[in-house]
């Protein structure tokens, strides 16, 4: 199973709308549990994001593969992307989770709990279209995993 901790709600029809059809799309692959940690928005971004951190890690196990998504963290093409999934799930962690900060990024706490830290380029994106680029790229991943054409 796949796991994606964002912090807020996705508040756009058209975002919702992209997401929805991307989950439908991941369906025959694997599930994705789509969990919301609340956005704390005090005039303290520090204590903002520790607190959001906190609610981010009280939704992963210890068993759990995290990757988090970073500006600062490694660049991977769709197939390297698909290796890393299909390599954790062949070799002992039965769930993969991603963790999407808010708009002031994640926490020391969250990112030391990372076991991989992935950008997606040095573009900085609203973090609810992260949330719809991340799902299309996990569904591009099953795509080549299994060898299904996917366009370029």
């Amino acid at each position: 199973m796949i796991k994606i901790v964002c912090v807020g709600k996705i508040k756009e029809d058209y975002l919702v709308k992209g997401i929805e059809e991307y989950l439908k799309r991941c369906t025959p692959f694997t599930k994705i549990n789509i969990i919301e940690a609340k956005e704390v928005n005090t005039l303290d971004e520090e204590k903002n994001k520790k607190e959001e951190g906190k609610e981010i890690l009280s939704y992963i196990k210890d068993d759990e593969y995290v990757i988090s998504l970073e500006i600062e963290g490694k660049m991977l093409t769709s197939p390297e992307l698909a290796n890393l999934i299909n390599d954790k799930f062949t070799y002992g962690y039965p769930n993969i989770t991603f963790v999407i900060g808010g708009s002031i990024g994640l926490s020391s706490e969250v990112i030391n709990r990372a076991n991989y830290h992935l950008s997606f380029g040095k573009n900085t994106y609203p973090h609810q279209l992260m949330r719809l680029i991340l799902i299309e790229q996990i569904y591009r991943s099953f795509m080549i995993i299994n060898n299904h054409k996917y366009h370029k």
